[in-house]
């Protein structure tokens, strides 16, 4: 993410190291998602407390130096540093997109719109995308922390004038810390009340704790700073700061390896937590001669640290190019480590280039500076006129892409599309006429002296899912007219449970009951085993195999299987009966289309009937038993 757009002489010991090992965990994170730091996402509230910390330190120094902050040359800075690479990322990305199509272009104007305009978080929060969901291959999701950073650098130079009327450093500091307070609790209340984990981790106003604490912390360090006491030399006391910044590091660094949960244990808790142990690192860094600060600035992290903007900005956009298209199934389908460390290799040599080429030359002499270079080229030598015109030709041609992309873009993805089909299906089930028994059907009344199994009905079924299910709705109500559907997106099995019991209370829990949770996460034995209790010994129960390019899957269908063979429960294997056609699935390998849902219905009808003939077969040998002519009765 973002540095220091300042002069060297405000270049603190200690920031370039605390970015690297920023960079380092959101990378792994995205890279390497099953390696050690499922929580590597905190490394962008590292970020945000480095960006609070050093541009309040910057803009107090200003203050003090010329009793004014010149907005003006602030934000021109901050453009020189930002944008370069920015426009870089987009326009060579969404040229790439164009050319491999598909989903990956899903929606590529509103986040081009969102990145341009520092506001990709909101707009994502307004058309409902999720951070957490890695099965959208949004090609610029990552941008969400930099629309904050930018709109925190828009407003806060405006807000700190108002603050500084106040005539004490702690009532400065206790302002801020209130705010931050508040941040945090917003964040855990959205998450707690509403559970939205995405509008709590994207919204600006909630996800800005992490910056106020550095906003904090350089107001408590403002005079230290400038005129650090003695007793911050001694030996001692930078033993002190050595030890506790050591300790913040190994902090930041286990809050990264610990699993994310949808709740505030996370959300803000070891958000905060990582941010608290960066303000400690940030001030064991800067503490005068400090021992800390030297070490972590050695050259390879300092090098990782300058170049952690354009890390950051490449590393996600090249891994969903890397995994779409006819190269995979966008992130959702894994990250094997092979592509993972290409990605990284990737993501290396472009961001260094990015630095080299374009950051640094308008960061060193501005817009028009760079410019004239680039002009002074073109009049140059062979050597340098032809790497100016290789310049104008690959500007003109991602700027084409970015024209193309747009222009050719799906408002939605092939799997959102089959969705919404699904949803669109549901809404209208009440406009369908009420299922009537062909003149062909036995009715369920009349039995007979053979094994006869009696079509099931629609009405006779409940069927509980995720968006799977929701994607093959139309199908299930064509195969069962009247079938009870209630499915919705990114559902788990651990919410059954709690449905059933809502339907068996209301007296809407049909006979045959059909579960397909499988996709969204790991499940339980214990799960199932509380579906079954609910529905009791009257009711039969359908499990639903999972088939996703996750690497839960297999574990999920295993428990499936190993359940329903040791409970008598009957298995549709959806993961089977699609694995040889997943062309019938949306691109992202997860979703049926019209005829991959058909063979969803047909999966789930196939069990159905299943049970129905095993029902049938007990009742036939029922029958012939009691039927069957009894020997002589005993004298």
């Amino acid at each position: 993410m973002t540095s220091s757009s300042s002069p060297p002489a405000a270049r603190y010991a200690g920031l370039d190291g605390l970015r690297a090992i920023a960079v380092a965990l959101v990378v792994a994170y995205h890279l390497f998602p099953t390696w050690v730091f499922p929580g590597g996402f905190v490394g962008v509230d590292v970020f945000f407390v480095i960006s609070g910390f050093l541009i309040t330190t910057l803009l107090l120094r200003e203050h003090e130096g010329s009793g004014r902050i010149a907005l003006g040359r602030f934000w021109k800075r901050r453009a020189r540093r930002l944008l370069p690479a920015l426009a870089l990322v987009v326009t060579v990305c969404a040229s790439a997109a164009w050319l491999i199509g598909g989903d990956v272009l899903a929606r590529i104007g509103a986040q081009i719109v969102g990145a341009a305009t520092f506001s990709y978080n909101w707009i994502s929060i307004a058309d409902g995308r999720s951070y957490f969901d890695a099965g959208t291959p949004e090609l610029f999701r990552n941008l969400w922390s930099l629309a904050v950073e930018e709109q925190f650098y828009v407003v806060w130079p405006l807000l700190l004038p108002l603050l500084l009327l106040l005539p004490w450093r702690a009532a400065r500091v206790a302002v801020v810390l209130v705010a931050a307070a508040a941040s945090a609790w917003w964040m855990a209340t959205l998450i707690t009340d509403d559970g939205a984990a995405t509008r709590a981790y994207f919204g600006t106003e909630s996800h800005a704790f992490g910056i106020l604490l550095g906003v904090a912390l350089a107001f408590v360090l403002q005079r230290v700073l400038a005129d650090p006491p003695a007793w911050m030399r001694t030996p001692a006391a930078r033993t002190g700061s050595l030890v506790a910044g050591l300790l913040s590091l190994a902090g930041i660094v286990l809050v990264g390896a610990l699993p994310a949960t949808d709740s505030a244990a996370t959300f803000p808790g070891a958000l905060l937590l990582a941010s608290v142990c960066t303000a400690v690192a940030i001030t064991a860094g800067v503490w005068p001669r400090s021992w800390f600060g030297r070490a972590i600035d050695v050259a390879p992290l300092r090098w990782v640290g300058d170049r952690s903007y354009g890390l950051y900005l490449w590393h996600w956009p090249l891994l969903v190019l890397f995994t779409s298209g006819p190269f995979g199934a966008g992130p959702a389908g894994g990250v094997p480590v092979s592509t993972g460390v290409v990605v990284l290799v990737v993501t290396i040599a472009v961001a260094e280039l990015s630095y080299r080429l374009v950051e640094t030359p308008v960061r060193r002499f501005g817009f028009r500076g760079a410019l004239g270079r680039w002009g002074a080229a073109l009049a140059a030598g062979p050597i340098r006129r032809l790497g100016g015109i290789a310049a104008v030709v690959g500007a003109a041609l991602v700027l084409g892409g970015t024209t193309a992309a747009i222009a050719s873009a799906p408002t939605q993805s092939s799997a959102q599309s089959v969705v919404a089909a699904g949803l669109r299906a549901l809404a209208n089930e009440g406009d369908a006429p009420a299922a009537t028994p062909t003149p062909s059907e036995p009715t369920p009344a009349t039995p007979t002296p053979s094994p006869s199994p009696t079509p099931v009905r629609g009405d006779e079924i409940t069927a509980i899912g995720d968006s799977v299910m929701l994607a093959s709705a139309p199908a299930l109500m064509e195969r069962f007219p009247g079938i009870q559907v209630d499915a919705t997106v990114s559902r788990s099995m651990y919410a059954a449970p709690g449905i059933l019991q809502q339907l068996d209370a209301a007296g809407q829990l049909r006979h045959y009951v059909v579960v397909a949770l499988g996709t969204n996460g790991p499940i339980e034995r214990d799960t199932l085993q509380q579906v079954e209790d609910i529905l009791g010994p009257d009711r039969e129960l359908v499990l639903v195999t999972a088939h996703a390019p996750r690497d839960w899957i297999p574990g999920v269908n295993d428990v499936l299987t190993s359940f329903s063979r040791s409970e008598g429960v009957e298995l549709a294997d959806w993961a089977g009966a699609i694995a040889p056609q997943e062309n019938l699935l949306a691109g992202d390998r997860i979703h049926p289309g019209q005829a991959g849902g058909r063979i969803f219905a047909d999966t789930v009808a196939g069990a159905v009937d299943a049970i129905e003939a095993d029902r049938a077969l007990w009742e036939y040998r029922r029958e012939v038993r009691e039927s069957a002519p009894r020997g002589p009765e005993p004298q």
